[in-house]
């Protein structure tokens, strides 16, 4: 990529919008177009329209997107998909409009069917049923993926997905309705901590494995692909067979209840964590197959240990700077999320 081309990170203030933005100020990218939500909608076409026809970025990160956990997905469904589609459509026409060299579009390992085979492979792609529990955010992300290989192959754009494991890292969502695993066992052990309670109820069976990236590894990924020469990019967007699809991970999984315990020493928390069997699971397990990132030579540098610490003072921080004072969360609920 070009140093002194134009770059768009849509949704530069969420977790993974935020970290692109380290990673590419880092990498020596200055002339980025950030767009607060207030001064950009993305469900809006004309005004999106509007802001590629003035700024005409070169590349693309497209990480907007509305996200949530295993409550959040059951109580704001129609949110979840429309919200996405509208964002989605209107970001890669307009992109195609513009003339973008580049568009890395930002999924979730949600996409892939309920039970895949472990580890998930791309081509996993709608090979069997979702998980119920988040279906209007997969198929709405499945879209996204699709309308990304429809451009290639129509107008030879150069839109690639990048579909991520489970995300955590500093610039969290820590709201106890609608926060992913990490930062809700962050809140609610911390909450605990504070309140000398001797145990905490945490939803499902805690059997569940999971696999975690940190959210700066994310992003340096997202360079690393988009930074690759032409014919190994071009190896991943121009296949009439198979979707521009690539899946990024750490390479390593484990269960609910033994990140909770990790979670639990990294706050402090010395209480019972039991855990509700009524509450729903999600998917018995998901690990992605990173073989083909891999293959390009990128791999993590952050572990699970490392990240939780880093993690949770963001958690602390994320606090005193919202309320400038000690402030309890309201009691959340927590599950294997998406």
């Amino acid at each position: 990529m070009n140093p002194d081309a134009r770059f768009f990170v849509a949704g530069h203030r969420g977790l993974v919008g935020s970290a692109l933005v380290r990673a590419l100020h880092r990498a020596g990218y200055r002339n980025l177009a950030l767009q607060t939500r207030a001064e950009l909608d993305l469900t809006n076409k004309a005004q999106v329209e509007r802001f590629f026809s003035k700024d005409r970025p070169a590349y693309v990160f497209l990480a907007a997107a509305k996200v949530g956990g295993i409550l959040a997905n059951s109580k704001y469904p129609a949110d979840f998909i429309s919200l996405n589609l509208l964002i989605q459509a209107n970001v890669i026409e307009c992109a195609y409009q513009a003339g973008v060299k580049r568009l890395l579009f930002l999924g979730s390992s949600c996409i892939y069917p309920k039970f895949a085979p472990q580890p998930i492979p791309e081509s996993s792609l709608m090979s069997g049923d979702l998980e119920p529990t988040n279906r209007p955010y997969a198929v709405a992300k499945i879209a996204g993926i699709e309308m990304c290989w429809a451009y290639n192959r129509q107008y030879a754009t150069k839109y690639l997905a990048a579909m991520p494991t489970n995300l955590y890292g500093p610039g969290d969502n820590y709201d106890s309705d609608t926060s992913h695993v990490i930062p809700a066992l962050l809140g609610k052990m911390h909450e605990a901590k504070i309140n000398n309670k001797d145990e905490i109820v945490l939803w499902g069976t805690g059997t569940p494995r999971r696999e975690f990236l940190y959210s700066d590894d994310l992003a340096e990924a997202c360079l690393f692909l988009m930074n690759l020469d032409d014919q190994s990019f071009d190896s991943l967007v121009t296949s009439e067979t198979e979707p521009p699809l690539i899946n990024v991970g750490s390479g390593q999984d484990l269960t609910i209840r033994e990140l909770a315990q990790q979670v639990a020493k990294v706050v402090g928390y010395e209480g019972e964590l039991r855990f509700d069997s009524t509450k729903p699971d999600g998917t018995p397990r998901k690990l992605l197959d990173t073989s083909r990132l891999s293959s390009l030579g990128w791999r993590p540098t952050i572990g699970l240990s490392e990240g939780l610490e880093i993690a949770y003072r963001d958690f602390l921080d994320t606090r005193r700077g919202a309320t400038g004072k000690s402030k309890a969360m309201a009691s959340g609920i927590v599950s294997a999320g998406v």
